[in-house]
């Protein structure tokens, strides 16, 4: 196999860093230059980094650009709860539509062959109650600003690579975790290791995730992959756990016992009306799984990491965080 030049954008970043480091892993494959803001975590003897670039600027991209077979897009305005931006969505489009049509034409000027570009299942929908689990031939129905913003930056970068002639592959991956997580994961990582009974014994509800060590991987898979042209993958892990078998096994991971009492999950959509926190509540009972076996079977990919593996890579790294003071 020919040895590719692979820019990574967002490589300070989570999902960024780790596809970095998975494609740092095999050098006789690929010549990797890790693109972002800064070098903050990035190892910069296994690739080629390339700080200060900003999506909003194209023309700082063309040097950084030069000689790249593919680009992997994972740079983006992540999505927050409780956004106090006065328009949410203006500037999720600045970043996230607008910033990826500018990197997409710089990557055609200098050559590039495809695009990876990483989106988010939110495009599909926010929960799959009541319903099969999401695929990708399913009608987009993105709901927030964050999820609206890569629904449009998805079809956007479609007709431009279909008329700069340039492959486009579309990535969708749930809620991604791994060592360094932040958000709602960390926060049930710091709910786990505190010794209490937790109410959610009775959430059987169904959350698809992604290891970001599988995430990696299959972006790596995305470059060559002949079959991966033009289409757009779900991708998750093997494994799709409920809310309760996930806290017992990030509680198993920690060392502690899963102590997780049956509160009925009526009791919590009582209590989140009383409090006008139905929305959060229907979050934490509702479903959202996906059917990933377009991924499996037009790439031949297999998940390198179970669940658990992943999991415990995220408690062993939760623990061995610096505390700065914070509660756990």
């Amino acid at each position: 196999m020919t040895r590719q030049r692979i820019l990574v954008t967002g490589a300070s970043g989570f999902v960024g860093g780790a596809v970095v480091k998975r494609l740092s892993e095999h050098p006789e494959l690929y010549d990797v230059v890790a693109a972002g803001r800064s070098e903050r975590g990035v190892d910069s003897s296994a690739c080629r980094v390339v700080s200060g670039l900003e999506l909003s600027e194209p023309a700082g991209w063309a040097e950084a650009l030069q000689g790249v077979d593919v680009v992997i897009h994972c740079a983006a305005r992540a999505h927050v709860m409780n956004d106090t931006s006065l328009d949410p969505l203006a500037e999720f489009r600045r970043v996230n539509v607008d910033g990826a049509l500018n990197l997409a034409a710089e990557a055609s000027k200098a050559g590039v062959k495809r695009l990876v570009f990483v989106s988010t299942v939110k495009v599909n929908g926010e929960s799959t109650n009541h319903r099969a689990p999401f695929r990708e031939t399913d009608e987009p129905s993105p709901e927030d600003a964050y999820a609206r913003s890569k629904a449009e930056a998805e079809w956007k970068l479609r007709d431009f690579c279909k008329q700069a002639g340039m492959e486009l592959v579309v990535v969708r991956p749930p809620l991604v975790y791994g060592p360094g997580v932040k958000g709602n994961f960390l926060s049930l990582l710091k709910l786990c290791n505190l010794p209490v009974p937790l109410p959610f014994g009775s959430m059987k509800n169904k959350r698809s995730m992604v290891y970001v060590g599988n995430l990696a991987d299959f972006l790596a898979h995305c470059i060559g992959g002949r079959g991966a042209a033009g289409e757009t993958f779900l991708i998750g892990d093997d494994v799709t756990l409920s809310l309760a078998e996930l806290l017992k096994n990030l509680r198993r991971a920690q060392g502690r016992a899963a102590w997780l009492v049956p509160v009925p999950v009526f009791l919590f959509r009582w209590l989140g009306a009383v409090l006008s926190k139905a929305e959060a509540v229907d979050r934490l009972t509702g479903e959202l799984t996906i059917d990933s076996s377009k991924a499996r079977n037009v790439l031949d990919w297999s998940a390198p990491y179970s669940v658990q593996q992943g999991l415990k890579a995220t408690v062993d790294a939760f623990h061995q965080r610096p505390q700065s003071g914070e509660s756990a």
